[in-house]
């Protein structure tokens, strides 16, 4: 059986499970349900997933926990679920290496949409990554390591990243000197456009620049465009093979 098109869905509401995978199926995808964290873990030993769909609240582990245990070992990428609408809950879900969220509720074919901008998103990394052969970036005397996906700081020390802190910098890097709005850094990272209320993106780049060691009232390495977004005001240097 082909699985390369496999979707786990992770949700303890077995309606929600049930509509999810049903949708998946119809459209191209072969889901695979789990109740909880056991029957998540279970499910990655027995079969090779594209994505996972991963409720917040769920009985044991939650989801939270669950995204964080899973990026110690895994790369594969998560989408976030949850019924609580709080921004803060969607920062921890990124902070914990989700790739993206989504609030209940939802449209079917909005998750569906959400999962093709990830997918769509990972290869494209993939293939780049493969294509230029690229190491490392070094800029103010940091280095980001794109194989570790780690911070060198001037010191050498090495500053860990979460998944939505490591693609937000990376984009900061590859477009030094100019001028990012939040709905272009969303699309982006996320795929997608900023709501009026979404303040992720602001919130990343306050947790970026403390990994940075940035002064937040005069940042030098990321700084606040009036009106405009943000900028990388540094020179950016690429090491190769």
């Amino acid at each position: 059986m082909d699985t390369s098109n496999k979707i786990l869905i992770v949700d303890d509401d077995r309606d929600i499970r049930s509509l999810l995978a049903e949708y998946l199926d119809q459209n191209g995808y072969s889901a695979v349900m789990a109740a909880d964290g056991t029957a998540m873990w279970a499910a990655l030993q027995e079969h090779q997933f594209e994505l996972i769909v991963l409720d917040l609240n769920l009985p044991g582990d939650d989801g939270l926990t669950l995204c964080r245990n899973l990026r110690s070992k895994s790369t594969i990428p998560v989408i976030m679920l949850t019924a609580r609408g709080e921004p803060l809950d969607r920062i921890l879900g990124l902070e914990m290496g989700a790739d993206d969220y989504l609030p209940k509720p939802f449209e079917p074919r909005e998750l569906l949409a959400r999962i093709r901008s990830v997918l769509r998103r990972t290869q494209n990394n993939q293939l780049g990554s493969n294509n230029d052969g690229l190491q490392k970036l070094k800029f103010a005397g940091w280095v980001l390591d794109m194989t570790a996906r780690h911070l060198i700081a001037p010191d050498d020390m090495v500053v860990s990243l979460s998944g939505a802190e490591y693609r937000m910098l990376n984009i900061f890097l590859e477009h030094p000197n100019r001028v990012l709005n939040r709905d272009q850094l969303l699309n982006m990272t996320h795929g997608r456009d900023a709501d009026p209320f979404d303040r992720s993106i602001d919130i990343q780049i306050s947790r970026l620049r403390q990994k940075l060691r940035e002064d937040a009232r005069s940042p030098q390495i990321i700084k606040t465009v009036r009106n405009g977004g943000y900028v990388l005001a540094v020179t950016v240097t690429a090491e190769k093979h």
